[in-house]
């Protein structure tokens, strides 16, 4: 349990009886960040947003940090595990369609509910979106996912399906030989071990979880190395991201 005193007359935090630090300063606005992030995931606050009419169901800053690692990388082919209302999805090919590079993203799930993949085959964005029915790591969905991928193309994979560490596990294993060299093995939603004493976490969550996962397979995979992309702009004293995907980025190299 942490104990957070806010003062704001005085403009000072002070954290277990801790030295106080400056409420308006870098680190209490991190120390803050922490707690939202907690507070808003447990609160379902990525629940409210669409991105082009599809629920998105992400952090916003999420969203706008994969656009910055999208625009330069600039993949021909998108692979997401877990496809849900389709948003995800959506939202890497309205990228593709803007900036006029790539080709496909191909959505990978062990059930696609028919109102959301009849919504996802409505979407204007549909010509660049193909969507694969089937356990992720089944090697006859992987087989599925590697014919739609020629030599030449670059290739990014976001992992947002079964989230446990076993899965993902299998996932990274599965789907890292897809991604080339440069590009990004993206292993969402780490925060599950930060919520785990929230009313919604559980407390295994604190190992079994997707950042654990990514961590343990970097170490018997050197090609990949976990790293937090770049900013491409930034005026601030700020360097630290506010993020339901901690350790999420395994850049191949």
């Amino acid at each position: 349990m942490t104990k957070i005193i806010i003062d704001t007359e005085s403009g000072t935090l002070e954290v277990d009886g801790g030295t106080s630090t400056p409420l308006y300063g870098k680190t209490g606005f991190e120390i803050l960040s922490d707690l939202w992030m907690k507070v808003s995931w447990n609160e379902k606050y990525s629940y409210t947003f669409t991105w082009m009419g599809r629920p998105i169901i992400q952090h916003p800053e999420d969203m706008v940090r994969l656009q910055e690692v999208l625009c330069t990388v600039k993949p021909d082919i998108v692979i997401e595990t877990g496809v849900a209302h389709g948003g995800s999805l959506v939202y890497s090919a309205s990228l593709m369609k803007g900036m006029g590079w790539g080709r496909e993203v191909i959505g990978v799930d062990i059930e696609i509910r028919p109102h959301n993949r009849a919504a996802i085959e409505a979407h204007v964005l549909a010509p660049m979106i193909h969507l694969v029915e089937g356990d992720s790591v089944d090697e006859d969905t992987l087989a599925k996912v590697r014919s739609r991928i020629s030599s030449d193309d670059t290739v990014l994979v976001i992992l947002d399906s079964n989230h446990s560490y076993e899965h993902v596990t299998k996932e990274l294993h599965a789907y890292g030989p897809l991604v080339t060299t440069g590009s990004y093995l993206i292993c969402t939603d780490g925060v599950m071990r930060e919520v785990a004493d929230t009313p919604r976490g559980k407390p295994e969550w604190v190992t079994d979880n997707p950042a654990n996962a990514a961590e343990d397979f970097v170490k018997d995979n050197t090609d990949f190395r976990i790293v937090s992309p770049a900013w491409q702009f930034n005026e601030s004293r700020l360097d630290r991201v506010i993020t339901g995907w901690p350790n999420a980025y395994l850049h191949k190299v």
